[in-house]
Parts: C-alpha cells; sequence; structure tokens
C-alpha cells in the first residue's frame, strides 16, 4: 500500500491517535490535515450512578451492552458503589446481548455469556440476532457510549419492549473555530477524503453545518468530490443516517484498515460500504 495515497489530502476528524494516523497517511503518500470534529470525551458520573440504581433496582429482563469500555464503566463504578456483586448476580440472572467483539470479550472475563450478539460488528447484526427472541412487554436496559442508538430503540419498542437508556460516557463537541475550518475546508475544495472514527464526529459536524444552513451543501460535497470513510460499520451507518450514500469503511474496525480500504478504493479494488436498511 506504500505511496497509494499520493497527493490526496486527507482530513481527521479523530482525536484520539491523531498523530499516529497522520504518519501512516504520510507513509501512503498522502497529506493529513488535523481537524477534529469531536472535543472532549468524559465519564458522567451521576448518569452513570443513577443508572446503575436503576439497573439494580429494577431488574429488567435483557441487558444490552454496546461498547467494551463502557461495560468497564459500569462495573468500575459498581465497585466504587459497592454494588459490584448485586450488579454481576442480576446480569448473571437475565438475558444478555452485545454488540462487538470487545463486548463479548469484556463479558467472558466477568463469565458472563451474551444470549444474542451481532454477527457483524454493527446495530443492525445485533437486531438480526434478536429475531425469534419474544420481546413483547419485556424491560430492556441498554448500555451506550456517549451517543443515544435511535435505531435499536426504535425496534426493540416497536416489538413491545420497555426501553432504558444509560449513557457512562458524554461528549463535547469541538471549538466552533475547529468546526468551521473542517466545514470550510470540505466546502471549498482543499479535502479529499474525510474520515470518522465515531459516531459524534459525524453528529457534531451534521449539526453545525445545519446551524449555518450548509447542510445540503456539505451532504452534495460529501456525496461527489470527497470521500467519506468510516473506521467501521457503527460510523458508517451513522453517515448513512446522515444521508451520505457513499461511504468507505473496513471489514474490520481498525483505523490502519480504514486507511487501508481508502487506499484500495482510489486504485478501484474496493467498493463502497452497503448499508442495512
Amino acid at each position: 500500500m506504500a505511496r497509494r495515497l499520493e497527493g490526496k489530502r486527507i482530513a481527521l476528524t479523530g482525536p484520539r491517535k491523531a498523530q499516529d494516523l497522520s504518519k501512516l497517511v504520510e507513509n501512503m503518500g498522502g497529506i493529513p490535515l488535523l481537524r477534529p470534529a469531536q472535543g472532549t470525551v468524559f465519564l458522567d458520573d451521576m448518569n452513570l450512578r443513577n443508572g446503575l440504581v436503576a439497573w439494580v433496582n429494577q431488574r429488567p429482563d435483557w441487558s444490552v451492552f454496546t461498547t467494551g469500555v463502557g461495560l468497564d464503566a459500569l462495573f468500575e463504578m459498581a465497585e466504587d458503589m459497592g454494588i459490584a456483586e448485586a450488579y454481576w448476580d442480576l446480569l448473571r440472572e437475565t438475558s444478555i446481548a452485545a454488540r462487538g467483539y470487545k463486548t463479548v470479550n469484556n463479558l467472558r472475563k466477568r463469565q458472563l455469556e451474551p444470549l444474542v450478539r451481532d454477527d457483524d460488528g454493527s446495530t443492525e447484526g445485533l437486531i438480526r440476532a434478536f429475531a425469534g427472541h419474544d420481546l413483547k412487554g419485556r424491560s430492556v436496559m441498554i448500555q451506550l457510549h456517549g451517543d443515544p442508538a435511535p435505531r435499536l430503540v426504535e425496534w426493540l419498542e416497536q416489538q413491545g419492549a420497555k426501553t432504558q437508556q444509560i449513557l457512562p460516557y458524554r461528549h463535547i463537541p469541538p471549538a466552533e473555530e475547529q468546526l468551521d475550518q473542517l466545514l470550510s475546508d470540505l466546502l471549498g475544495g482543499h479535502i479529499d477524503a474525510v474520515t470518522f472514527t465515531s459516531t459524534p464526529q459525524v453528529r457534531f459536524l451534521m449539526e453545525y453545518a445545519d446551524k449555518l444552513g450548509k447542510l445540503s451543501e456539505l451532504i452534495g460535497v460529501l456525496s461527489g468530490p470527497v470521500v467519506a470513510v468510516a473506521v467501521g460499520k457503527v460510523t458508517a451507518q451513522g453517515l448513512v443516517e446522515s444521508g451520505i450514500p457513499r461511504i468507505i469503511a473496513p471489514r474490520e474496525e481498525r483505523m490502519g484498515s480504514m486507511m487501508v480500504e481508502l487506499a484500495r478504493y482510489y486504485a478501484g479494488e474496493s467498493e463502497p460500504f452497503q448499508a442495512d436498511h
């Protein structure tokens, strides 16, 4: 893949490992542009404590976990609150659903086995795995990360489930100056491809463009000259739901794989991501 991004200007919107990703882009011949579309991520202590109390007291029929880091945060907080054993006992007695291999691995480290798990790391994969389970009248507690999951919640409620969500982490938008620079570069033709490593990055950019009355223009650019690149299927689905028709995403959710997939796309060796509807 050496030099296969020669001369391409790649905007990197994720703050995590941005320097490492910049170096990779340079090694592949590209020009990295650091354009953060996500600010601070912090543990929402009060929301997490209240959510755990509700989880233990209400004892839902189903417990749904969507990220490994969020699962860890729940257990760490439960330990701090002195309810870790009660929380673990509860989970052993309820049906568990999990999205993503990291989530499944973190559950297994705690001797917890999901009854339902996705087949591809996506929300749609988790929904497919739920097929055949009677959810009517069932109570479902959903652990998210820092962004809501309207598609999953809507589907569960359509099946008759009663849902409650807990978000251990909260994403803060970056300074408007940073979003303005990213948007200006995109609309001004100064970027060939833009990478997204989480759905909040997509949301913050789209919301800012909408605020300025430039959302349609942004979608047009991302549908034409600028290639939208996602680190995995969850982020790709977020782009699809924002109206972006063409997305490049690797099979494995890895930042390195994301750049390799982009290089393959430019070489005509890769097809855009196909969303599940």
